[in-house]
């Protein structure tokens, strides 16, 4: 059998390719707007291309003769105005119709499979039922199927939709790998290789104090524990590093605090901290800000979710 020949559309910085890579695909291009997460994804697929800019404004037919054959698509439409981490604030429908961009390139491409990624409440979209019959009437055999990252050995707690699409076969389900869930505690670093500051300070946010102590009355006095630092939380904006990561999103979320003798102390989760907590720790984030990088990492997909996903698409075509 061909090595499978892959593109990217929406890769930011390349979660899905690093993970598709893994299970033997060969990467031919990215595609998002953002030029210098296509940095980073050259410097980690040096041999892709990288095309930067608006999917809109791509001449897929001309792409299809430049690339030559594709047989998988891997693809993560813009997400944010599906997530209900957006709460009440109004969303954009221009956003969310980005996902028909992977109804131009299949059509054009033609290949035999296409990955989709998004958060679950993309199901809730008033277009997702047109989107998913536009899907079919190319001929794609299309399975939903809901994965928490957790069931992956990645140390962290993110669910995402995912439809499996197959133009010869449905998708079988994707199953979950055995064995004892990966904790925070597996990648925190807790020695004194960063920077930590006092959490009793003049400066510090009332909220944070606030759910320092509610973790304190939980965890101890003598025990570490993570804040979320960020963005609402209805488990009290505090975690037991004894459990997978809450989901990584795209800003500064989560603070580490441990005991010491003046007091506890905090820092907030340093850039390969977050890499390993999404599974990405090999992937090399050479440009951009501390920002920029976890930016990145939290639009990401975990690579060994990726990984599965497209090791049991390829095997249902394999000679039995």
């Amino acid at each position: 059998m061909k090595r499978v020949r892959a593109i990217d559309l929406f890769c930011c910085a390349g979660g899905s390719s690093w993970g598709a890579k893994a299970a033997g695909v060969a990467i031919i291009a990215g595609f998002d707007h953002w030029e210098l997460a296509g940095k980073v994804y050259k410097s980690n697929f040096p041999k892709a291309r990288f095309y930067p800019g608006d999917l809109e404004k791509s001449q897929v037919r001309k792409l299809a003769q430049e690339l030559g054959r594709i047989d998988l698509i891997l693809a993560s439409p813009e997400c944010t105005n599906h997530s209900v981490a957006k709460g009440k604030k109004r969303r954009s429908e221009k956003s969310r119709e980005t996902a028909f961009h992977v109804i131009r390139f299949a059509r054009a491409f033609k290949s035999r499979w296409i990955v989709i990624e998004n958060v679950g409440s993309m199901k809730r979209w008033r277009q997702y039922k047109k989107f998913r019959a536009e899907l079919e009437a190319l001929g794609y055999k299309i399975r939903e199927q809901r994965l928490n990252s957790a069931d992956f050995k990645v140390p962290q707690q993110r669910k995402r939709l995912f439809l499996l699409c197959d133009r010869e076969v449905k998708p079988k389900a994707i199953p979950k790998i055995g064995g004892k869930r990966l904790t925070a505690s597996s990648f925190v670093n807790l020695n004194g290789q960063y920077r930590w500051s006092l959490v009793n300070q003049k400066n510090r946010a009332r909220p944070t104090l606030k759910r320092a102590k509610l973790a304190e009355k939980n965890v101890g006095t003598n025990k570490p524990f993570l804040l979320v630092y960020y963005g609402s939380d209805v488990a009290g904006g505090w975690q037991r590093l004894n459990r997978p990561l809450r989901t990584v999103t795209t800003v500064d979320r989560f603070a580490v605090v441990k005991p010491s003798a003046k007091g506890h102390k905090m820092r907030m989760l340093q850039v390969p901290e977050l890499q390993t907590a999404m599974g990405m720790e090999d992937m090399r984030f050479l440009h951009g800000t501390r920002r920029d990088k976890i930016k990145m990492i939290g639009n990401a997909v975990c690579p060994p979710v990726m990984k599965h996903i497209v090791s049991s698409l390829i095997s249902d075509s394999e000679p039995k």
